[in-house]
């Protein structure tokens, strides 16, 4: 029993003794975990306290070169600081800042200088407060300003965004500028800068520019007196040549006559074209605007080039497209000037072939009435070598070899052109072989005067649309080439008699082949058996201007109705008729209608012209008009003639002493208006060369002008239309030129020239 209960208790403390050991070795491996964990926290505690200590040894490091970096940038702030207010401080010109408030800040000694050491202007003052000491001190030279107002505007300009810059004129004649800002923050930073130097240089450049323009006044002044004194003895030498070739002369002093009015007529043109480069190199030639037949002026270019080809092989072709505009607008005169320098060159660079002018336009896509119009001068002259064709557009330049050396110019004809172009905004160019010919073009933008657009004349009928022209060729052919493309024919040319083939189908045959008779080619006709056709003959005197304008009805129906033929009439067909002046239908048309001109007064024309040549030359132009002429000596004399007696036209010189015709012309129209009278016409007669004239004089009331020298036929067309508007009418007259005129002329030639013409110059 005992021992049983010893070996229950000995088992007990067995199981005890066994589960304390297995409580033991549990608590040991607990334990060496928890040390082993404790170990590594405490490396890693070690570790970050070590790398915490590194971290903050560097922060330190960075800290200490941070402060190092800021006393560095705060010593340069200062430095710069400093260096810009001594700048600042330097300047002559005065800086000042001030808050939102409108207080000054600061500012620099310049500043302050402009007020003259006044105590109130400091640091606080507010900047009405300146702008009022500034005027009540009279610091400010307001300029009659009224003070209240000035400040008021200063005032209001900081309010605007951004502050517009202001002058200001100081007490002592000093200019600054005000250049204000204002910063995002709200402050304003204001500039004073002095401006006195550039004010002066301003005043100077001012002064240097009117000098200049009075220097370029004076110089046109010159130029268009020179001009006038210049042109007026050789206008009379050219009147007197042309009136010369009208009296019976032997060959040889035709040839005379000849050589002198070519001559005069040559030192014309070159006088124009100095005058002409002169104007432009001063900027004073302006161009204006007027409505007129491009076609027409061609061939009267043509007409006055005629004579200088007479001895050549050379034939003059227009090619002008028919959808041309009837009238276009432009600067007429400048365009025939451009049209003249350009054919006449042709013309005399040509000894053989032609000289062709082609004319086209194209309408442009975003102005209804623009076009855009070509013309194109082609010969068959001595052409130009590449290297010289730049050349020849400069001024004063020709081009030099021995085919040229025989023809004289200035050299200023294509300068001149190539500006004019310029200034109408177009341009020109040039193709030419050496030895082949040459080809001038040029562009312009123009406009179409819709206004003066003619009634459109009908087409020929079908039966007479084939029309068969018999001639050699030149201008009067095709002029009617021309015209009869704007009748919508079919027109042929031949240089001879006609054949049956030639005639098959033909509705009409117009001979311009002077060398044969209409019988002969009538006879011709009837032996081919062609009947049918309306046979027309041009005669060689008959005038081509009727075919020139193709635009207006009169003449292109009058053609029209010669190819047609009387209505009814088909038996006379073949029949010979011969075409009229067409260019004088209105006129004969006009004469037929007037009453007896013998039971009328003779219209008194009163003309002004202070050269005793031109009177003369005037007087004999006159020759033949049934009128009663009376002459007077400058512009006084005019108005006290017109007031003794009311003439029907009067004609004035411009240039003249004692009082010239723009004067006159005023004092007239005053006169008139003082009395309640009719206006009379009065026409100038000028030999001036300054753009200008034509506003001027027409503005002073005068209703028309030509030019000088003037021209017989020219003198007679505006004398009669003057008239005939007036109501009066002309008649043919035998009075004879006074018995004198002759030693007249002589006398007047030499005064013409007299040192007492300079106190004329005005």
């Amino acid at each position: 029993m005992a021992a049983r209960h010893i070996n229950d208790r000995m088992a007990q403390e067995r199981r005890a003794r066994l589960q304390a050991e297995q409580l033991l070795a549990l608590r040991s491996e607990e334990l060496y975990d928890a040390n082993r964990k404790l170990a590594e926290h405490a490396t890693a505690l070690s570790t970050q306290v070590i790398e915490q200590r590194e971290e903050n040894a560097l922060l330190r490091g960075l800290s200490d070169k941070t402060e190092a970096q800021l006393e560095v940038a705060t010593e340069r702030a200062v430095t710069a600081q400093r260096r810009l207010w001594d700048a600042l401080t330097a300047t002559e010109d005065g800086f000042a800042i001030f808050d939102r408030d409108w207080r000054l800040v600061a500012a620099n000694p310049a500043f302050f200088s402009i007020f003259d050491g006044v105590a109130d202007v400091t640091e606080g003052a507010t900047y009405e407060a300146i702008l009022r000491i500034g005027v009540e001190e009279g610091i400010v030279d307001l300029q009659g300003e009224d003070p209240e107002d000035w400040v008021d505007r200063m005032i209001a300009r900081w309010e605007q965004d951004p502050i517009p810059n202001v002058d200001i004129k100081l007490w002592n004649g000093a200019y600054i500028r005000l250049n204000d800002k204002q910063t995002p923050q709200g402050d304003f930073v204001s500039l004073a800068v002095d401006i006195t130097p550039n004010i002066k240089r301003e005043r100077e450049l001012a002064e240097a520019r009117d000098a200049a323009l009075a220097a370029s006044r004076a110089k046109s002044s010159f130029l268009a007196n020179m001009s006038h004194e210049i042109r007026t003895p050789m206008n009379g030498v050219v009147s007197m040549a042309e009136l010369l070739r009208e009296t019976p002369l032997s060959e040889e002093q035709q040839v005379f006559a000849d050589t002198i009015r070519n001559s005069g007529e040559a030192l014309l043109v070159i006088i124009n074209d100095i005058l002409d480069f002169s104007k432009i190199e001063a900027g004073k030639l302006q161009l204006h605007e007027d409505s007129f037949d491009l076609n027409a002026m061609i061939r009267e270019i043509f007409r006055l080039l005629r004579p200088g080809i007479r001895d050549k092989e050379l034939e003059l072709r227009l090619d002008y497209d028919i959808f041309m505009p009837p009238r276009i607008l432009g600067d007429r005169g400048r365009i025939r000037q451009i049209m003249t320098n350009l054919i006449g060159n042709a013309v005399k660079f040509t000894q053989e072939g032609h000289v062709t002018v082609r004319v086209m336009a194209v309408p442009r896509t975003n102005d209804g009435r623009g076009q855009d119009m070509t013309i194109v001068v082609e010969d068959t002259g001595v052409g130009i070598a590449l290297d010289k064709q730049a050349h020849i557009f400069g001024e004063f330049n020709q081009v030099e070899d021995e085919s040229n050396r025989r023809h004289d110019g200035t050299g200023l004809g294509l300068a001149i052109t190539k500006r004019l172009l310029a200034m109408m905004s177009g341009e020109i160019w040039l193709h030419s072989d050496l030895g082949r010919g040459s080809a001038f073009g040029f562009k312009i933008p123009l406009k179409v005067d819709a206004g003066e657009a003619a009634a459109p004349v009908a087409g020929l009928p079908a039966d007479r649309s084939r029309v068969l022209i018999i001639g050699q060729g030149g201008e009067r052919e095709e002029a009617l080439f021309d015209a009869l493309g704007r009748l919508h024919a079919e027109a042929t040319q031949i240089r001879r008699l006609p054949t049956a083939r030639d005639l098959e189908g033909t509705g009409a045959v117009i001979l311009c082949d002077p060398s044969r008779e209409p019988a002969e080619v009538a006879a011709i006709l009837d032996v081919e058996t062609f009947t049918g056709a309306r046979l027309c003959s041009l005669p060689p005197d008959a005038a081509t201007d009727g075919f020139e304008d193709c635009t207006p009805g009169d003449n292109l129906a009058a053609l029209r109705a010669l190819l047609i033929g009387p209505a009814h009439d088909e038996a006379d067909d073949s029949k010979v008729v011969v075409a009229p002046d067409l260019s004088l239908v209105a006129d004969a048309e006009a004469s037929d209608s007037r009453p007896d001109q013998q039971v009328r007064p003779r219209p008194r024309l009163l003309a002004a012209e202070d050269n005793k040549t031109n009177q003369l030359v005037f007087k004999a132009m006159l020759k033949g008009l049934a009128l009663d002429l009376e002459i007077v000596n400058d512009g006084a004399e005019l108005v006290a003639a017109y007031k003794r007696e009311t003439p029907d036209l009067v004609m004035t010189d411009i240039s003249m002493p004692v009082m010239d015709g723009i004067d006159a012309s005023r004092e007239i129209r005053a006169f008139e208006a003082e009395q309640g009278l009719e206006p009379v016409t009065i026409i100038a007669m000028t030999a001036h060369a300054v753009d200008g004239d034509r506003e001027r004089i027409l503005s002073a009331g005068l209703d028309d002008y030509v030019t000088k020298p003037l021209k017989k036929t020219l003198i007679h067309a505006r004398i009669e239309a003057a008239l005939s508007e007036a109501g009066t009418h002309l008649t043919a007259s035998d009075s004879p030129l006074e018995r004198d005129t002759a030693l007249d002329m002589a006398r007047a030639s030499d005064q013409s020239c007299s040192p007492d013409r300079a106190s004329a110059i005005r």
